[in-house]
């Protein structure tokens, strides 16, 4: 439905009645401005290639119809190369489901619970490879059982035989061992995770968020599974039906952060960025910068939560998604598909899965941000937009900031209130011209 002051887009994506203090969606579908499914279509050719160029500033004007978010978003994050064709795209869909029905049966074989419709929150393996036989997660995994179990003698060998973890024995491999105790952390994380939304009331629904981030964990042996995954899984499941093309999506995205989330014995991944916000808050704001040094907060771990979530917690769930593919439309590279594909390995993964076409002659193409970032000349990797996203934040708090914040925990208490009071547009409009203002002042300085 199209309306002169635009349809909200939370209609789109339903709260529980009981949720009465959910901030407000900003975001309105408009027609004109919003990418709409006709507009959409009319950007592929007969045989299916995309001119990405044609719906790059309507995205940035107006976002995405909630009815074809799902779907524009596979190319945003890219999952698929815009000069392929439909028959390619779906030959590579097919592959992509397959492989990930592959996976998904490795981990169902090494613990049954994953796809059987229900999850865990209880630790299931001692740090040595020994099963947890506990009531609770007895449980869990064999809800029909579960009080069978929990009347035999402390989880003894014969009731254990009579449900799905039978199993589960003790495991010798590091692996496999560090994979299965993440599974109830993920299902601490499911259970806590847009827990407003009505979507969410069906327990398919929340199996499916914790198989996704199951496989994942076990792909990702760098990465695993940490905390903030499933803020960013969560719409993947809402916007895409099926279960596989919803972990592209996921797998895609972590390709863009997971660095943020690789962690070592002395170091969380995501303090690169957070150096990179102090460097950009020091040339655009410098008087704040040091406002912050002097309160001890020159690490700026205080903007931890928005670099690792992308805003999820500071934006209601439908402008948060708003406020993503305008970030991805404004970095958006012709050739992340195929940049993705030639760092996979795995032949099986890149056979036949269209063909890289080289760089694309037309600027046109690339979103507003890469184009500013085309034009400087260096070494360095670009920053991403999310780190000036938080620099506009903090410039625009600046004033309260310096004058009213005496302690670390002012400064979180400032930040704190700007949840449900940010608009995503807003926000990305002084993201880039903070990021010019940036790149201004270091071409002065060389």
């Amino acid at each position: 439905m199209w309306g002169s002051s635009g349809t909200p887009g939370d209609s789109f994506y339903e709260v529980r009645s009981e949720c009465t203090d959910v901030p407000k969606s900003r975001f309105k579908i408009k027609a004109g401005k919003t990418l709409s499914s006709r507009k959409w279509h009319a950007a592929f050719s007969p045989e299916g290639r995309l001119d990405i160029g044609k719906t790059l500033s309507r995205i940035h004007r107006g976002g995405i119809h909630p009815s074809i978010r799902g779907e524009v978003w596979e190319f945003l994050l890219g999952c698929y190369d815009p000069n392929s064709t439909f028959e390619e795209r779906e030959q590579l869909r097919l592959r992509r489901r397959i492989e990930y029905a592959r996976w998904k049966e490795d981990c169902r074989q090494m613990f049954p619970v994953v796809g059987s419709g229900r999850f865990i929150t209880a630790p299931v393996i001692t740090d040595d490879g020994q099963p947890i036989q506990d009531p609770i997660v007895l449980m869990q995994i064999n809800p029909n059982k579960g009080q069978d179990l929990s009347s035999q003698e402390n989880g003894k060998a014969n009731g254990l035989a009579m449900n799905p973890a039978s199993a589960l024995e003790p495991v010798n491999d590091k692996k496999i061992i560090q994979w299965l105790l993440t599974l109830h952390q993920i299902g601490l994380d499911v259970v806590r995770t847009d827990r407003t939304l009505v979507f969410y009331e069906k327990q398919e629904n929340l199996s499916k968020l914790w198989d996704i981030l199951a496989v994942y964990a076990w792909i990702d042996t760098d990465v695993g599974y940490c905390q903030g995954m499933s803020d960013l899984c969560s719409p993947m499941i809402i916007l895409l039906d099926d279960e596989a093309d919803a972990f592209w999506c996921f797998e895609r995205l972590m390709r863009r952060l997971r660095g943020n989330f690789r962690c070592t014995d002395n170091s969380v991944g995501v303090e690169a960025q957070l150096s990179n916000l102090a460097s950009v808050t020091q040339v655009i704001d410098p008087k704040l910068h040091q406002h912050l040094e002097t309160l001890g907060g020159g690490d700026y771990l205080f903007a931890f939560r928005m670099l690792m979530v992308l805003f999820r917690r500071e934006f209601s769930f439908c402008d948060s998604l708003y406020l993503w593919e305008m970030m991805w439309a404004l970095e958006f590279d012709p050739d992340l598909y195929s940049v993705y594909e030639d760092s996979d390995t795995d032949a099986e993964r890149t056979e036949g899965s269209g063909s890289s076409k080289g760089k694309s002659q037309s600027k046109r193409h690339y979103g507003k941000y890469e184009r500013e970032n085309m034009k400087v000349k260096g070494p360095e990797a670009p920053l991403p937009i999310s780190v000036f996203l938080v620099a506009s934040v903090l410039k625009d708090k600046s004033s309260k900031l310096l004058t009213e914040a005496r302690g670390l925990d002012d400064v979180v208490k400032i930040l704190n209130d700007i949840t449900g009071n940010l608009d995503a547009k807003k926000a990305c409009s002084g993201a880039m011209k903070l990021h010019k203002k940036y790149l201004k002042k270091q071409a002065q300085k060389t």
